[in-house]
Formats: C-alpha cells, sequence, structure tokens
C-alpha cells in the first residue's frame, strides 16, 4: 500500500538486478528457471517510505522483446532509479555481525579484540557481512536485525538481496572495496579509488540506508518478505 492515501497514477517498474543462474552459484533457482529479475514501485510504502520489491524468477529462453528502461517519473525521488551498470558477480564468504549470537560473541570476544590489536581489523566492518548490493549471505543491517516470517508456512524467510545505497564506509573499505577499484581518482579516509565504485547504482535510500529482500524456499511459490533500514 502506499503510504499515501490518495489513490496514486500508475509508473512502470523500475528494474533495479538481473542476474543469470551461471553467475549466482550459491542462489537456488526454481526449477525451470535461469534468470533472477527484480524490479520495484517508485511511490513510497509502509511507515518508513521506501520503494516496495517484486521479484520475478524466468526462464530466460521465453524472454521476447526487450523493453526500453524507463525513464524517471518527474515527481518521485530520482535516487530511487538505478544508473545502468554491468554486474561482475564475486563470490564470497560472509560471517553474521548483527545476528552473531550473543553466546558466541562473548567466546569469540578476546579472538576479536586480538584481531584488533593485531591488525587492526574491527570484526563487524571487516569480516563479517559485506556490504553493498548483494545476493544471498547475511543482511548488513543497520539496525536491529528484524527477519520476517513467511505468512503460509511461518517459517524464517532466508535472505535473497540487499540494495543498499553504498557499496562501503568509511572503514569497510580496507578490505571490501575491489582490487580493481583501487586507483588514484578518487579519496575517502585516506583510500583512493576508481571511478564510482562507493556508489556506481547512484542510488540513495533514506539516510544512506538499504531494502533486503527475503524469500521463503519451502512453500513451492516462493513468496517474498522485505525491509527497510537506514541510519
Amino acid at each position: 500500500m502506499n503510504s499515501t492515501s490518495q489513490p496514486q497514477p500508475a509508473v512502470p517498474m523500475v528494474p533495479i538486478v538481473q542476474v543469470h543462474r551461471a553467475d549466482a552459484p550459491g542462489i537456488p533457482f526454481p526449477e525451470g528457471t535461469d534468470l533472477l529479475q527484480v524490479l520495484w514501485c517508485p511511490y513510497a510504502h509502509g511507515e518508513f517510505c521506501y520503494p516496495l520489491p517484486q521479484v520475478h524468477w524466468r526462464d530466460s529462453s521465453a524472454v521476447g522483446e526487450v523493453l526500453p528502461t524507463p525513464e524517471p517519473v518527474a515527481e518521485l525521488p530520482k535516487d530511487w532509479y538505478p544508473g545502468p551498470c554491468v554486474v561482475h558477480p564475486e563470490q564470497v564468504t560472509e560471517y553474521p555481525s548483527w545476528d552473531l549470537p550473543d553466546e558466541l560473541r562473548d567466546v569469540l570476544r578476546d579472538r576479536f579484540d586480538a584481531l584488533l590489536g593485531e591488525a587492526g581489523l574491527r570484526y563487524s566492518y571487516h569480516l563479517a557481512e559485506a556490504p553493498g548490493i548483494k545476493l544471498g549471505g547475511y543482511p548488513g543491517w543497520t539496525q536491529d536485525p528484524v527477519w520476517p516470517d513467511c505468512e503460509g508456512c511461518g517459517s524464517r524467510m532466508e535472505h535473497l538481496l540487499t540494495v543498499s545505497s553504498w557499496e562501503f564506509d568509511g572503514e569497510s573499505w580496507r578490505t571490501w572495496l575491489p582490487d580493481e577499484d583501487r586507483a588514484d581518482k578518487n579519496e575517502w579516509g585516506g583510500q583512493r579509488w576508481e571511478g564510482d565504485a562507493h556508489n556506481p547504482a547512484g542510488l540513495c535510500l533514506g539516510d544512506a540506508g538499504g531494502v533486503y529482500i527475503f524469500e521463503c524456499r519451502t512453500c513451492p511459490e516462493r513468496p517474498i518478505g522485505h525491509w527497510f533500514d537506514c541510519s
């Protein structure tokens, strides 16, 4: 439901991410599909006013005419329309930060302190979940975790996709900024990088927040859930 009380004019859905199965070996695609497409409605939705996502699993061989990418609607946020980007998927291993159980955090606290003292690395910034736009893994929560439950079977949903405003911040660049993007054209916190690596899609969701998309892999129809948070 739109956050306003009056019906709004229909506008085209905004294409966000398109990924082929061959480029995402860690994601279980539904049988008979090899293409994931995510779009969202650019009107503000919900209590926190964020774009509402849709997920489509498709057979790429059945895709017909490809329509032009819709232009941003004048009255809607321009930074909810991502600029065109070519995706170069890279599979990484990550670990929970906000989702790390308290009892395990207590057990590992001394190791985290040793890592900081010996290498200057903080677990939450440099070794836990990868920041930026990503498939799978753990959500890079800005606020407390909010995992949705499936309305059909009641089980906790799996994280499918994070769409975030930034690919890294003033700390996480140290381990998560790709080598290919480290150059001498831009600088932040003493680090230089190539082009628009910090925000290649040109998105800004709230106060540099993110939209998290979840799915239930137990129910055959793969229902989705979503959440938004920002600083």
